[in-house]
Order: C-alpha cells, then sequence, then structure tokens
C-alpha cells in the first residue's frame, strides 16, 4: 500500500501541563501555526480540567482535542476516573490509552488497557494505544516478543469494525522524556513489526490501512527523518506539544 493512502496523525501529549488558560492560549496559537496543513491530522491530547477551554478554543479549527486517559466502567465508584461517555458529551474525539506513564505509575496492565480500549471504541471514540519495550527488554534483545504480546494482548476481542478507529503508538519506554530516541531504522523496525502482527489478527488490508505513530522524544530537530520512514505514519509528541512553534514544525515536517 502507498504510505500517502494512509492517515498521517501529529498527536500532543500536554501530559499533567498546561491550566484552562494557558490551554486556551496555546490551542489558538496552534490551530494559527497549523492552518491549512491538510496533508495531517492535527490532535492535541489535553489535561481533563483543560477541555472545555481546549474544546472551545479549536472550534472551526483544524485541531482537535483529546483526552489522556479513559476509564472502562461507564459509571460508578471510581473516584477520579472518567467515563468515554463523559468525555464524548464533553467534545472529545481522541483518546490516549496506555501510556507508558499510565503504565509505570498507574498500574495500567495489558488486560486494563484492552478494556479501556474497548469503552472508548464502544462509545465512538478514536484511540491512540501506546505500547513499547523498556530499556532492559532492548538491551536483552526481546523488543520483538514484548511489542508482539503488548499488541495482541492489548487488542484482543476488538472487532473488525472497531479496530479501524485504532492508532498505535509505539514509544519505547527508555525514550519517554529522556531526551533519547530511537533512531529512524530502530523506529521504522518496530512499526513495521506491530503492521505485521495487525495483519496476523486482522488481515493485510487492515494492516496496511493502520495509522501508526512513533512516541518517543519525536521533535522538530528528528521529525523529518522518522517521519520519512513508510511504516510510520505519525508522531506522538510530548514536550515539544507544549511549545505551539514547535509542534507545528512537526506537522509541517509531516506534509
Amino acid at each position: 500500500m502507498d504510505k500517502k493512502l494512509r492517515k498521517v496523525i501529529i498527536a500532543g501529549n500536554w501530559k499533567m501541563n498546561m491550566t484552562p488558560c494557558e490551554a486556551e492560549e496555546a490551542v489558538k496559537k496552534t490551530a494559527a501555526l497549523t492552518e491549512g496543513k491538510d496533508g495531517c491530522e492535527v490532535v492535541l491530547c489535553v489535561p481533563f480540567i483543560d477541555i472545555p477551554a481546549a474544546v472551545n478554543a479549536a472550534k472551526g479549527t483544524n485541531v482537535k482535542i483529546g483526552a489522556q486517559n479513559v476509564h472502562f466502567e461507564e459509571k460508578g465508584a471510581f473516584t477520579g476516573e472518567v467515563s468515554a461517555k463523559m468525555l464524548v458529551e464533553s467534545g472529545i474525539e481522541y483518546v490516549i490509552v496506555g501510556h507508558s506513564e499510565r503504565r509505570q505509575y498507574f498500574g495500567e496492565t495489558d488486560e486494563t488497557v484492552n478494556k479501556r480500549t474497548k469503552a472508548a471504541l464502544n462509545a465512538g471514540l478514536k484511540v491512540i494505544m501506546c505500547l513499547g519495550e523498556v530499556l532492559e527488554e532492548r538491551q536483552a534483545g526481546i523488543t520483538s516478543e514484548i511489542v508482539s504480546m503488548q499488541t495482541k494482548l492489548d487488542l484482543a476481542g476488538i472487532s473488525d469494525e472497531l479496530i479501524k478507529n485504532v492508532i498505535i503508538a509505539y514509544e519505547p519506554v527508555w525514550a519517554i522524556g529522556t531526551g533519547l530516541t530511537a533512531t529512524p531504522d530502530q523506529a521504522e523496525e518496530v512499526c513495521c513489526l506491530i503492521r505485521k502482527v495487525v495483519e496476523g489478527l486482522y488481515g493485510k488490508e487492515t494492516a496496511d490501512g493502520m495509522t501508526i505513530q512513533y512516541g518517543g522524544s519525536m521533535n522538530d530537530k528528528n521529525a523529518a527523518d522518522l517521519l520519512g520512514k513508510y511504516n510510520v505514519d505519525g508522531g506522538l509528541i510530548g514536550g515539544a506539544s507544549l511549545v505551539p512553534e514547535k509542534f507545528a514544525s512537526i506537522v509541517e515536517a509531516a506534509q
């Protein structure tokens, strides 16, 4: 399949940054800097508290607003959690599930990632599903085994229809917030592996059409080289997404 036929998505993950007032300003500035960049979808995934301000600021622009997490139950005694229905009614289109920081600090497992993904998809959201190996696994030479297992477990039971709304973000944990970045060839190798696993689960047409991002310290300096690889269809951007000018440069590279 021609890579150009796949949707390229550049998504920012603000993590725990930006007050609502700061979010409004950042969304407006990002929208202005990326206006007319139709070569890719532009998404900003913001903290829950920022959602109303961000959604309002993004109205009428090319910027889509996403959330950073979602619970797998519709409602109940889950203090501090937010349901998929709540996100949909708030104007959210995308949600990140299974980010390495959620797995590392908040006990996320492949089982809960799978349940959250299903809940989000059933509510009509598009899911950016994160997976990737830690440094010890990379050094032990078992990246392919770990990533293949994660892909299969996280997608378990998701229908052929709903898989169309899943974007997979390969994020080597050793490159998250460390300043380290997988080389373009390393990113290509693992994204290609993920695509082959998806092909085994859903068939070649689905795998060829799936957007697979790289998320591991992609920035305005290295984005062009990473995005130039055949199996890298976008990026999940951390720190650089907090600076509209840098984020816009990554969007430009994706054109």
